[in-house]
Parts: C-alpha cells; sequence; structure tokens
C-alpha cells in the first residue's frame, strides 16, 4: 500500500513540476485575449470647446460632453481576432445642441496583441478602412517604445512615443503621445458668406485636422486608462486660407469614467498574475512536495521487512 501511495505521489508530483512551465509559457498566452463580450460607455468632457455649428452657421463656444459607447460583436469575433463597435456622440451642454457630431467606428484586432486586422466589415461612418496599429489596446506587456495607434478622424495609424512613466490614483501606468499633422479630413462645400468671404455662391473648403492625443496606459494589460484629446480642426479654402475654426477643443475622460478604467485594470491585473505567476508557482510548488513524499515512501523499508530483520538476526545469534 506504501509503495503504490509513493508511485502515485510521484507521478503527480512529477505531472504538476512539469505543467507549471507550461502553464507560465504557453497556456498562460492563450487565456490572456481580450474579450469578446466588451461593452462599455466612457465620458469625456472638453471646457471652452469652439466649433462651427451647422444649425446656427457660426462659431459656438462652450463645454461639450462626449459620450463613447463600445460593443464586441461576438458572433463576428472568431479564431484569433474580436470585433468592437463605437458610437460616439458629442453634445453641446453650453448651448443645448444635441449630436453636434455622431460617429461610428466598426473595428477588428488581434486579441492577443491589440494590433488591427482587416475583416469583418471594418469601416469609420460606413466607409470602408484599412487598419493599421493599435486599436483601442496597447499589447499585454506594454514596452517603453513607440506604437503605432489608429486615429479613426485621419483614418490611418500615427506614433505614439514613450514620454515616461507617471500615476493615475495610485496606479502606475506609461505615457504616450501622439502628434497627428495637419491633415484633410473632409471636403465640402460652405456659402461664401458664412466663411466671411464677399464671393458669391458657395465655395469649397477642406477641413484641416491636427491634434495630440495623449494616453496613460496600465502597461501589464495594455489598457489605457486615461486620455487626453487635443483637437484643432479649421476649414481652408482651396488658397490655403484658414478662414474659421470647425473644432477646437481639449477633451479629457471624466473622473468617473478615469476610476472604472482603472478598477478595471486592476481586476484584469489580478487575473493576469493568478495566470501568470501564481497558478504556475502552486502547481511547482505542490508538484515538488508531492514528488518528495513518494520518494520518501517508496525508499522507505515496509513494515513487513521491518520485522523480518530482527527475527532472522535472533537466529543467527541463537547459532
Amino acid at each position: 500500500m506504501r509503495r503504490a501511495t509513493g508511485v502515485v505521489l510521484l507521478a503527480v508530483g512529477a505531472f504538476l513540476v512539469v505543467l507549471a512551465p507550461l502553464l507560465r509559457f504557453q497556456v498562460a498566452g492563450k487565456l490572456i485575449e481580450a474579450p469578446s463580450d466588451q461593452y462599455s460607455v466612457s465620458k469625456l468632457s472638453a471646457d471652452n470647446a469652439q466649433y462651427f455649428s451647422q444649425q446656427d452657421l457660426k462659431v459656438l463656444t462652450g463645454t461639450l460632453d462626449i459620450t463613447v459607447t463600445t460593443r464586441g460583436d461576438v458572433a463576428e469575433s472568431k479564431d484569433d481576432h474580436v470585433v468592437w463597435d463605437q458610437f460616439t456622440a458629442v453634445n453641446d451642454v453650453t448651448n443645448s445642441r444635441p449630436s453636434i457630431s455622431l460617429s461610428e467606428f466598426r473595428s477588428a484586432f488581434n486579441k492577443y496583441n491589440g494590433a488591427g486586422v482587416n475583416c469583418c466589415g471594418v469601416s469609420v461612418d460606413k466607409q470602408p478602412v484599412q487598419l493599421d496599429g493599435q486599436i483601442f489596446l496597447f499589447p499585454f506587456g506594454v514596452e517603453k517604445k513607440t506604437y503605432k495607434v489608429f486615429d479613426t478622424s485621419t483614418r490611418k495609424a500615427w506614433d505614439a512615443a514613450f514620454v515616461g512613466e507617471d500615476t493615475v490614483q495610485g496606479l502606475k501606468v506609461y505615457k504616450f503621445q501622439q502628434k497627428i499633422p495637419p491633415t484633410v479630413t473632409q471636403t465640402l462645400t460652405a456659402p461664401a458668406s458664412v466663411l466671411g468671404m464677399t464671393d458669391p455662391g458657395d465655395v469649397q473648403v477642406n477641413r484641416v485636422y491636427d491634434g495630440v492625443v495623449t494616453f496613460w496606459v496600465e502597461p501589464t494589460t495594455g489598457a489605457p486608462v486615461k486620455q487626453e484629446q487635443q483637437r484643432h480642426e479649421v476649414l481652408k479654402t482651396a488658397d490655403g486660407v484658414e478662414r474659421m475654426p470647425a473644432l477646437i477643443a481639449t477633451a479629457q475622460f471624466t473622473p468617473q469614467t478615469i476610476g472604472e478604467l482603472v478598477k478595471t485594470a486592476r481586476d484584469s491585473m489580478d487575473q493576469i498574475t493568478l495566470i501568470k505567476t501564481t497558478a504556475p508557482l502552486l502547481s511547482l510548488v505542490i508538484g515538488l512536495i508531492l514528488a518528495v513524499a513518494g520518494f520518501v515512501l517508496l525508499r522507505a523499508p515496509s513494515a513487513a521487512a521491518s520485522k523480518d530483520k530482527p527475527a532472522t538476526a535472533s537466529a543467527a545469534d541463537a547459532e
């Protein structure tokens, strides 16, 4: 019985010891992934923003309330990618102008590293796009280097450079900054008089956007927990003259949104620690204990052998 128990303990212990590095280096990489059933609502606010109101045909100044709703498309999330749909609504709360801007973004990205995948009808405002760079998330285990991050306004990826470490509500983060050069995002027609021009009729204008986007990213999960968008959008005529602001604002995540994102990041960090560190370490320690116990049982003399030994010695002494 002792020998059988020893064999079992030794076998189970050896299995757990071998399992430990497999959990750490192979299994963990497959378990840590972006969710396909994502659902979140983030809010940003921009004080003293300037924008051209199509309703009023003039530039207004006010506080903008921005709501970003993100929902995962579970049915289209297959193999190594997930599909997320994002809807952004901008309201002017100062001048009581709801829905001054509405936009949609359908994305697909690798669920293990956050890199864009071109499938599943990816688009910006229903117009097909080619995705490149990071989409929503940075890779798990973020490094202190430059990453390309996709920008929906210009519909292309731009460098986001690592600029230092920081803390957000006590959480250690990496700070990245993306500088977007002046880029034409839209060409439209507007009355010359609205643009302050004396020309009769309508004129063609370009909407030109440049800006700076700053991301505060928790490095273990690759999740941004804070964001600031400095947007500078103006209307320019064909002669290159800037005629009026289209949107000039600095938008930031609200404190409530930051708090929710920090909590989510902490929860995800705990799960990653469990998968990558705690489980493999427990497997290794328990495996070693069981293996040693099994070895000891196998090496120890059996009860029958212990009884036979003194009896034999007594017989020899009698002779």
